[in-house]
């Protein structure tokens, strides 16, 4: 290879040196060294090929390939100027897509809901020095919030230690981080804070009184409390449950139906979770004047209860079928542990559908629904089904195929069912509802973390209450796993990828088409 040769190869990488040092300037790093130097040494080693290939060069302008030669020279300079031009508008627009596997860098959709509907602006606090490891997360999150919703989500940052009176104001104790969200004269303090964490606090911030649920207790229902489990099952308490309900505003109280004639009138639902003992007929009759005159009503059963409560779900369209529900299509393993994907278009459960998720109800019942012998303005709809391969098992121990005289086909799993109550006397709703869930150990809390199943009781709780808002897909427990890189760091991995790497690439595509034309 000849010193011509390496000139010109030498000659336009200087070239591209040269013409980009612009876009290292005001695009890539912004540094004036680094595009100093490239037009420094581009200048260089188009020097050397002026150098290696005067003869050539001053011949130019009389070869035929003169025209070539420019208009090659114009149309590298021409895609140059447009990529520059690309990277410039994509620069100051900013476009960004989440392609995390959590979406982690996406508001979910009751977030953007909760925002859309706040009444009045809330500011975010955040008592927090920068040097705090949490600061640059948090700090991502509420851009994220004034983002969806300037006029409506503002926030700041305080040192404690430098804002002492703020500190005494929200009463935060020395050395505590925290977020204080303030509405006028009202505020709330976080101590950690998620999205999860800060979309509630939102809500319980926007709450016009209090929804009091009701669980009913005494007729060996899972207990609210890890403490009132059973010691052969610790994991036999709704713990998980209430603490979500008390993050989303709602009040969650046991309640004794012994010796009671009505339910509170200040219950906004009442729930029945994996009742053991037959309820008393004096109890049946405060369930059903309750429901008659518009109450609301969550009941979740499972496999082998008998509770005593099957002639008043019967008036409400509902028929519990003896066994347990069986399905393999998706869990061939365990059929008696069913996945399901296939839901109704109702309101509880269309976001779940839209998202192609699949709720997991271990040992569930499967449900039958009546078309006569119902109370009046009944209107039943179904919620899940498992597919068309379920099946009810009556002798699970024996084996886990269908067999001849048991329920085959797609099974009912869940429903919904509206009563009309405008002409009841005494009423307390125009509508009554009442949904009933074949399977309750979804709500234990070794179950509450599966996203799915979470967003399905919450929202048959929201819909079942008449909270509107609170029926929609939650902030999922994401496993966030970032890297934190400072400011030089970002700017030597844009300045690599966007510059040196293209860059080269360009070199090499010209160093093998000088190449070949000088073969």
């Amino acid at each position: 290879m000849n010193a011509t040769l390496i000139g010109r190869y030498l000659g336009a990488f200087g070239l591209l040196l040269l013409v980009s040092s612009p876009f290292t300037l005001f695009i890539t790093s912004g540094s004036p060294v680094a595009s100093g130097v490239k037009a420094g040494v581009g200048l260089a080693l188009v020097g050397v090929y002026l150098a290696t290939n005067l003869k050539q060069f001053s011949q130019l302008a009389t070869r035929k390939s003169s025209t070539f030669f420019i208009t090659s020279v114009l149309t590298v300079l021409g895609v140059l100027g447009a990529l520059v031009g690309i990277n410039y508008v994509a620069h100051q627009q900013a476009p960004q897509w989440d392609l995390t596997k959590e979406r982690i860098h996406t508001l979910a959709p009751q977030t953007i809901a909760t925002l859309g509907t706040m009444p009045e602006k809330v500011k975010a606090i955040g008592f927090l020095p920068p040097t705090h490891e949490s600061y640059a997360l948090l700090e991502t999150l509420f851009q994220r919030y004034h983002a969806e919703a300037p006029a409506k989500f503002e926030y700041e940052f305080r040192d404690p230690r430098r804002s002492p009176e703020m500190a005494s104001k929200y009463q935060l104790k020395e050395g505590q981080a925290s977020v204080v969200l303030a509405r006028g004269e009202s505020h709330t303090t976080l101590a950690a804070v998620s999205e999860q964490d800060l979309t509630n606090a939102l809500i319980k911030l926007g709450a016009v009184g209090t929804q009091r649920v009701y669980f009913i207790t005494g007729h060996g229902e899972w207990p609210l409390d890890k403490d009132e489990a059973a010691p052969s099952d610790p994991g036999g308490s709704l713990s998980e449950l209430r603490r979500q309900l008390l993050q989303e505003g709602y009040a969650a109280e046991a309640m004794y139906l012994v010796g009671t004639t009505d339910i509170p009138r200040d219950a906004s639902l009442v729930v029945i979770a994996g009742a053991r003992v037959p309820y008393t007929q004096p109890e049946v009759a405060v369930l059903r004047k309750y429901l008659a005159s518009g109450g609301r009503l969550v009941y979740f059963t499972d496999a082998g209860l008998v509770d005593g409560l099957g002639e008043l779900l019967a008036e409400h369209g509902i028929l519990v079928d003896e066994g347990i529900a069986a399905d393999a299509q998706f869990n061939s393993g365990n059929p008696y542990v069913v996945q399901s994907p296939f839901y109704s278009t109702h309101a509880i459960v269309a976001p779940l559908k839209q998202r192609g998720l699949n709720v997991e109800l271990p040992t569930p019942r499967s449900l039958t629904v009546l078309r006569e012998g119902m109370a009046e303005g009944v209107r039943v709809e179904p919620l899940v089904h498992t597919s068309q391969h379920g099946w009810v098992e009556t002798k699970p121990d024996e084996n886990a195929v269908p067999s001849d005289g048991e329920k085959t086909g797609q099974l009912t799993l869940a429903a919904a069912i509206v009563r009309d109550t405008k002409d009841a006397a005494d009423k307390r709703f125009d509508e009554g509802r009442l949904v009933v869930v074949g399977d309750s150990e979804l709500l234990l809390d070794p179950n509450w973390g599966h996203e799915p199943n979470r967003n399905l009781v919450m929202n048959t709780l929201g819909w079942a209450s008449n909270q509107v808002t609170k029926v929609t897909m939650r902030p999922p427990d994401r496993e966030v796993s970032t890297l934190e890189l400072d400011t030089d760091a970002m700017d030597h991995i844009r300045f690599i990828s966007t510059d040196l790497i293209p860059l080269s690439m360009m070199g090499l595509g010209l160093a093998i088409w000088l190449t070949r034309r000088n073969k």
